[in-house]
């Protein structure tokens, strides 16, 4: 199955650059997060970039994520000193709360500095967390590029709103090493990482482990299965062999979709790539797969 995954070409670097370059000229930082992996999501590099500067951490993609665990690390993020806020950018749920924060950060600013002059924030986060989106839920129009795979913002883009603030984008970033191979996992399955560096059967099979144990109930209602097997259950297949838990359960949802090739054989890509797809798009359910501890 898969090891530990590194991925880190060479404009991520330039982009560490980027925001290095450009921290000077903004008053504010807008961290970006995955609801559903807020923490693996959450690249240690920009911790170092940016410290000592103003943040407010958006919980991106809310609408995919279970609620009770947002709530929960909203909670953890405003435990740390920052401004925490979920948001679904496809809806536009709390964009307008997001510009009342703006607003009073603006009149905190004006109290602070002799020149007034309009906030200026620079937007971070990892590949494919819905940066873009925000920035086009946040000025009403497709100014930035968006996409549904990493690397679809290539350089920075100055865009100026309705309120008369700048805000960057960058292009997202990874760091040169995971140290928790969970981390990868976590940032594979809501697709940060190009599917084309990875095998997609055994992601799929890593990822139907965790919703296994975590979320049993929306997998048996989502692929309408009889249930799942135990995994102290002791199934043999036809030549004596002992039945891998997960891989009898991947191959009943091959079944009831009938992903099958010729010979009877077992479709597993076919069947790895649907699991992926419905768990990124909600289709099997408002899914969380990290939870905090709280401080």
């Amino acid at each position: 199955m898969i090891n530990n995954i590194n991925w880190y070409p060479g404009h991520m670097k330039k982009t560490r650059e980027l925001i290095q370059e450009n921290l000077k000229a903004v008053d504010l930082v807008v961290e970006i997060v995955d609801s559903r992996i807020p923490l693996s999501s959450r690249n240690p590099i920009i911790d170092e970039l940016i410290s000592g500067k103003k943040r407010v951490v958006i919980l991106g993609k809310c609408d995919l994520a279970d609620k009770r665990a947002t709530d929960e690390w909203k909670a953890y993020f405003e435990s740390s000193g920052d401004i925490a806020l979920p948001v679904d950018s496809r809806n536009g749920e709390n964009i307008k709360a997001f510009y009342k924060i703006l607003d009073k950060l603006q009149q905190e600013r004006n109290k602070e500095r002799s020149l007034r002059r309009p906030l200026r924030m620079m937007i971070v986060g990892v590949p494919n967390v819905g940066k873009s989106s925000f920035i086009n839920r946040l000025i009403g129009k497709k100014s930035a590029k968006t996409g549904d795979r990493p690397g679809v913002t290539k350089g920075k883009q100055w865009v100026t709103l309705e309120n008369g603030m700048q805000l960057l984008d960058t292009p997202g970033i990874l760091w040169p090493k995971f140290e928790d191979p969970h981390v990868g996992l976590n940032l594979a399955f809501c697709g940060s990482i190009k599917d084309e560096i990875l095998n997609v059967q055994d992601l799929a099979y890593e990822l139907l482990k965790v919703l296994r144990e975590n979320y049993p109930e929306e997998l048996i209602a989502r692929y309408k299965l009889d249930g799942l097997m135990d995994e102290d259950e002791e199934v043999y297949n036809e030549y004596g062999e002992p039945l891998d838990p997960v891989l009898f359960d991947m191959e009943a949802i091959a079944l009831k979709r009938g992903f099958i090739q010729s010979g009877k054989r077992i479709d597993y890509e076919r069947t790895g790539r649907a699991i992926l797809d419905e768990f990124r798009a909600g289709i099997i359910g408002n899914i969380t797969l990290e939870r905090p501890v709280l401080k």
